[in-house]
């Protein structure tokens, strides 16, 4: 197979390479070409100038780009026909009726050119055996006889145009050393879009992502992952993960908030217990002086303002507002929390302690 003389694909040159792989040599450039095509648009423009150089046809052909060739490297069928004349070769359809009427089978011609959307390749047999040498493969393909009339058939099928080389194609190295060997080939050579691609795959590293992309969706041999569906994968991913993180902060968050209400509760049940005594009972009120219930009730009066000052500063380090008697007639139950409520009830047992204490030191 090293000995097969084999073009790859460089800009659109596709033409110089199919000529080139069915002569087997470098035989022609695009200089070369370009000539020839010159050559062609020279002589369409003196057949279009016998009308008459001031006529409508010919002001509009001088107007029009060339159909021989472009910027791009393209080259027509008539260039590489005439380029081929040069060799004594000849190109005719292959599906013409003229063609069909010989009736040749394909296996005893010697080369095709084949062309589809300004792409031009050849197929040639080189010793006993079929190559397709299309520029855009990687190497030579070998076809099979029995194979060469279904490929050329497909080729057809696809809108591909054939053309049979007819001639004396040049000796080559290639074709006498295959007359007396021949080659079998283990796998098909690969597009040099395919090799390229798979070579930059092999190159970049794989994230963890890509990794748990992979276990999720199993490549199968039928089709690949394309870049948004795996940029979908990682957006999700990664979103899951944020979603984890907020949850157990959210949880932390509340128990958080739950242990700090235990707490505020018990230090409030535990201060109404301890500052809101029980109401003396009348049969003990009624055994003890007016003096001497003026005198406890003075004392128990000054501590409960000494203690006033730490309650209220313990509150406003937890920033809950102190609620009088006046704001819970006003809003009897409604937005309060019960630790709001507790407040209120101890502040309504200190006013009514304090009008008691009032009401004896008037008398």
């Amino acid at each position: 197979m090293e000995a097969i003389f084999h073009e790859r694909q460089e800009g659109s040159l596709c033409a110089q390479h199919c000529l080139n792989n069915l002569l087997q040599g470098e035989y022609f450039s695009p200089v070369e070409l370009s000539s020839i095509a010159q050559q062609l648009d020279e002589e369409e423009r003196m057949r279009m100038a016998e009308g008459g150089v001031s006529s409508e046809e010919y002001r509009t052909f001088l107007q029009q780009p060339s159909v021989n060739m472009d910027d791009s490297g393209f080259f027509s069928i008539q260039v590489i026909s005439n380029a081929l004349k040069v060799w004594g070769l000849e190109l005719i359809l292959f599906n013409s009726p003229e063609y069909q009427r010989l009736g040749i089978d394909p296996i005893n011609e010697k080369s095709f050119i084949c062309n589809y959307k300004e792409h031009w390749f050849t197929v040639r047999k080189l010793g006993k055996q079929w190559f397709n040498l299309n520029s855009l493969l990687m190497g030579p393909e070998l076809i099979s006889d029995t194979y060469l009339a279904l490929f050329l058939a497909q080729l057809q099928q696809e809108g591909y145009s054939i053309f049979v080389v007819k001639g004396d194609l040049p000796d080559c190295e290639a074709d006498q050393l295959l007359q007396m060997i021949r080659v079998q080939q283990v796998q098909r050579p690969k597009l040099i879009g395919e090799e390229t691609a798979q070579s930059r795959e092999q190159r970049l590293p794989r994230s963890d992502v890509d990794q748990a992309v992979e276990v999720n969706h199993p490549f199968d041999g039928t089709s690949m992952l394309d870049e948004d569906e795996e940029n979908f994968q990682r957006a999700l991913a990664l979103s899951r993960q944020e979603i984890d993180m907020e949850d157990e902060e959210a949880d932390l968050r509340r128990a958080i908030q739950l242990s700090m209400q235990g707490c505020r509760r018990s230090e409030c049940l535990n201060s109404l217990s301890t500052n809101v005594p029980q109401l003396p009972h009348t049969s003990q009120t009624d055994s003890l002086s007016s003096e001497e219930l003026r005198r406890r009730r003075q004392a128990y009066f000054e501590k409960q303002q000494q203690q006033l000052p730490q309650q209220d500063q313990t509150l406003n380090i937890q920033d809950k507002p102190a609620i009088s008697s006046s704001n819970l007639e006003a809003d009897p139950g409604g937005d309060m929390s019960e630790e709001d409520m507790l407040q209120a009830a101890m502040n309504m047992s200190l006013e009514s302690v304090r009008n008691h204490l009032n009401t004896e030191e008037k008398k």
